[in-house]
């Protein structure tokens, strides 16, 4: 956007920083236009890469099946000014200015975007081989590892730890996870319904190794904590991530126990004309009765619509303002599975299981007060499509008729 239009376009609205070059961020620049904001919009991205999707880094660019995934949006024709390579590293409220890396940047509203980091494994960041999986370069680094089919080591059976070695087994390597739980997925699933998923592994040929610590990381091998030597040409990292937050220290804008954004029901902070949204902040759920902090695309694909809609009403600009309550959702593709999440099941009283776990398609269903809160379907989409609608008209449902594979969940219901 030129200065000319920028200046225009201040004119016709406050100016909206947005920081935060993933989806989250792209999608509320993209949603205030979509919504009729004409003033300046500018998107600040630490990475010098065009703004790009995530989730094909864990599959076809990581397999060398496509150069990369960068967003199909037309900065210029949308009057979007894109700042790449910019590095923001703190904020002055008071001042209505970020601090970037090069020089202060003001606004009139602001958008935090920043997403979320890898955790690392301590002791491993600066020793070669060892990788995460969280942007373009992670993944481009990723890439001759797998074409040279080394001995890989996966610390953690997470989302992410199975979607890596789903990958590099059709690369031809040999995988070996090690989770420190008893089971893969243990901090999203409950054990009965992550119990089937361990034999997943096995069946890809990947070794699977649960209440395994790594002691040290060594040049070509992993030593766990019971003297285990594992061979490892690579080490690739998946013990979860961080809400990239800590620029903000000192801010003033309230944090979470996760260190999380604090949003509230129409995704503001705690400071005024500051808005958060995507996997850098929580939300409180009146459907759930509780807290939110949702790491899923579909997440930051959702809420900019949310921010855009309050930004606009704000300034008198658009129709009320809208409140974030959405059912999560999120999908795994890992070991010629594709698995898909609906809702959140923690305050569930009840499960019920549609279909034999071990076989190639199954869902589970968590009700609470014979209501469905959430369900997990494996190889079932229509399923996943029939029972979040369910979720979010909160329908009562029949558990022995939900029960019965064969008959459509949406006949289920007792309402």
């Amino acid at each position: 956007m030129s200065e000319q239009t920028a200046q225009e376009g201040t004119s016709q609205g406050p100016r909206v920083v947005v920081v935060g070059a993933g989806m989250a961020g792209v999608q509320t620049a993209v949603a205030l236009r979509e919504q009729g904001f004409r003033g300046a919009v500018t998107v600040l991205g630490a990475e010098a890469h065009q703004p790009y999707d995530r989730p094909p880094l864990s599959k076809a660019v990581l397999l060398g099946k496509a150069e990369g995934s960068a967003f199909d949006v037309d900065f210029e024709s949308l009057g979007v000014e894109l700042r790449l390579g910019c590095e923001v590293r703190g904020l002055r409220p008071g001042d209505h200015e970020l601090d970037t890396g090069t020089g202060p940047v003001p606004y009139d509203v602001l958008v935090l975007a920043t997403g979320a980091e890898p955790i690392t494994l301590p002791g491993t960041e600066d020793l070669p081989g060892v990788h995460l999986l969280r942007t373009l370069d992670d993944a481009e680094r990723l890439r001759p590892v797998l074409a040279r089919q080394h001995d890989v080591v996966v610390v953690g059976a997470g989302w992410i730890g199975a979607e890596f070695a789903t990958a590099a087994r059709e690369a031809g390597c040999a995988v070996t996870v090690v989770e420190a739980a008893d089971r893969p997925l243990a901090g999203a699933l409950p054990a009965e319904v992550a119990a089937p998923m361990a034999a997943w592994y096995a069946d890809a040929g990947v070794e699977l190794r649960t209440h395994a610590r790594v002691e040290r990381v060594e040049p070509g091998a992993v030593l766990l904590a019971d003297g285990t030597r594992l061979p490892a040409g690579a080490v690739v990292v998946g013990i979860g991530a961080r809400p990239a937050t800590a620029w903000l220290a000192g801010s003033g804008i309230e944090l979470g126990a996760h260190g999380e954004v604090l949003a509230d029901a129409r995704l503001r902070t705690s400071l005024p004309d500051v808005y958060a949204v995507g996997d850098c902040a929580s939300f409180p759920s009146a459907r759930y009765g509780e807290r939110l902090l949702v790491h899923h695309w579909d997440n930051a694909l959702q809420g900019p619509r949310t921010v855009a809609a309050n930004i606009l009403a704000a300034d008198h600009l658009g129709d009320t303002p809208q409140t974030y309550d959405p059912v999560p959702y999120f999908w795994s593709e890992q070991f010629g599975r594709f698995v898909q999440h609906a809702g959140h099941h923690a305050a569930a009283d009840h499960l019920v299981w549609r279909g034999d776990p071990a076989g190639p398609a199954w869902t589970v269903c968590w009700l609470r007060e014979d209501r469905l809160v959430a369900l997990l379907a494996v190889g079932r989409p229509r399923d996943l499509a029939q029972g979040r609608r369910l979720i979010e008209a909160g329908r009562r449902m029949d558990a022995r008729a939900l029960a019965d594979p064969s008959r459509p969940l949406k006949d289920a219901g007792t309402d």
